[in-house]
């Protein structure tokens, strides 16, 4: 059975990822929307001008069964605008809510939204993970608008029955990975001494295939309607044992020096780089229970696995 899929943001780091999975299912027809044409394989384009309030998607939506969200302002580390939260809600809430509505009038059975581990929070006690049904504890303009967008979705959904999935992943990695984990790349690969060899912290980091993988079962999973999932490797690590598998993977040797967290904290505080410190020192833990139990959903691959495709010429 043919199923009719829009994919926003599919000239992105998971959006291109995405297209290429869903191009290569010959029961899928895709409909990549990009701001400008690239080479992504999908059997339609529809070029928008951005996520805004006003943008028009009826042409888009129509005869569509399944809306996948992945566009959207994303996180900022360095933001330069003078109101970060104003310009992430201008686009992550009123641009994804007029896209729903939109989407729902048009009939649309699913819309799957790809949200942030940023709307639970931005640490967790060591051995305490976020689940998919705590309360919210945005901390950041992101975090917020991602939150409020979920929200709004919700409302939406009960209101015109059309189903709604989120799914909130942490720090994403694959190939072509860009921001810090790129940077994190660039140092291990350069050979540099770094004083994080006695980090005990524990992190959950989601591969790319793995995310694709748990986006596209829910596409048609009937247990996934209206609800929200955490997606994760199902594999946690401290920082020291990433960059040593991030080494391995780029068939590097591991330079880390052992160093006391606490003054490593302090350190950073004193040069203004407290909230960098929180996330190589800090633990963010998420469980994937809820995707198993609901959606028998495992992750194909291991975070082991995933780092060495992060290097592959394959």
């Amino acid at each position: 059975m043919l199923v009719k899929i829009l994919l926003t943001g599919a000239n992105g780091f998971l959006g291109s990822s995405l297209a290429v999975n869903l191009n290569a299912r010959p029961y899928v027809r895709l409909t990549a929307a990009v701001r400008r044409r690239v080479e992504i394989p999908a059997s339609y384009f529809f070029e928008v001008s951005g996520l805004y309030a006003n943008t028009d998607w009826s042409t888009a939506v129509a005869n569509q069964q399944v809306v996948i969200h992945a566009a959207a302002r994303a996180h900022i580390m360095k933001d330069e605008v003078s109101d970060p939260l104003a310009e992430y809600r201008r686009i992550n809430v009123d641009g994804t809510l007029n896209l729903a509505r939109q989407t729902a009038a048009a009939g649309v059975d699913r819309f799957i939204f790809i949200s942030s581990i940023k709307v639970n929070g931005e640490q967790t006690p060591l051995g305490q993970p976020f689940t998919a049904d705590d309360t919210a504890a945005p901390e950041d303009a992101y975090g917020i608008s991602k939150w409020e967008a979920e929200q709004g979705l919700k409302k939406i959904a009960a209101e015109t029955g059309m189903e709604v999935v989120i799914i909130r992943p942490p720090l994403v990695y694959g190939p072509n990975v860009k921001g810090n984990f790129a940077s994190m790349i660039n140092l291990v690969e350069r050979g540099f001494p770094l004083p994080l060899g006695a980090i005990h912290n524990q992190r959950s980091l989601v591969a790319l295939d793995n995310l694709v993988d748990l986006t596209i079962t829910c596409i048609d999973h009937p247990a996934a309607a209206n609800q929200v999932f955490l997606a994760g490797d199902g594999q946690d690590l401290s920082t020291t044992e990433l960059l040593r598998g991030v080494a391995k993977a780029a068939g590097k040797r591991s330079r880390l020096i052992p160093f006391p967290s606490s003054l490593l904290m302090l350190a950073a505080t004193l040069l203004g780089k407290k909230l960098v410190a929180q996330r190589l020192l800090g633990s963010l833990q998420v469980d994937i229970s809820k995707a198993r139990d609901l959606l028998g959903w495992e992750p194909p691959l291991s975070t082991e696995e995933g780092l060495r495709r992060c290097f592959s010429k394959d």
